[in-house]
């Protein structure tokens, strides 16, 4: 079965904050305090209407970035962490990249896991950036991944219509 998730992750508030700023972002809650804004086309169409051009000096290099995007994550990241992620999964094999912006730059990353190739010690690539977020992993469960929720939907557009 296929896992796919290109998402923003950070605090309720300082998400709350973001998506006000672009109106068809939702914030949907995760444990531990957490929560995500799955980054929709209809979220990457508003990010690109802004006008802004400009690329940010340290780019994390995800593809699907519209330009300034990392400016506005650098902006957000004054007021806290916040996590870009994205994981494409099937049949047990795939990828993930996450990076973490900070007091308005890159602090995490962006780190890579290519398919077929073996989590690090550390954790995967999203693990590292919860706990970078402040998530840990709870008794029973296998990582922050498991422990924040996020194996709750399937895809981007799972997690966009949740309630």
């Amino acid at each position: 079965m296929p896992y796919e998730l290109q998402a923003l992750i950070g605090t309720c508030e300082l998400l709350a904050v973001a998506a006000a700023e672009v109106p068809v972002a939702r914030v949907v809650p995760l444990a531990q305090g957490l929560a995500l804004i799955p980054v929709t086309p209809a979220v990457l169409s508003a990010l690109q209407s802004d006008g802004d051009t400009r690329k940010a000096a340290d780019g994390a290099g995800f593809g699907w970035h519209p330009e300034g995007f990392e400016l506005r994550l650098a902006a957000w990241s004054k007021a806290g962490p916040i996590a870009c992620v994205e994981a494409d999964y099937f049949g047990g094999s795939g990828t993930q990249r996450a990076a973490v912006w900070d007091d308005g730059r890159i602090t995490l990353g962006p780190l890579t896991s290519g398919e077929f190739e073996p989590s690090p010690p550390e954790g995967s690539p999203i693990s590292r950036a919860l706990r970078r977020l402040g998530a840990r992993t709870e008794e029973g469960r296998v990582d922050e991944f498991d422990s924040v929720g996020l194996s709750a939907h399937r895809s981007t557009d799972g997690w966009a219509a949740a309630d």
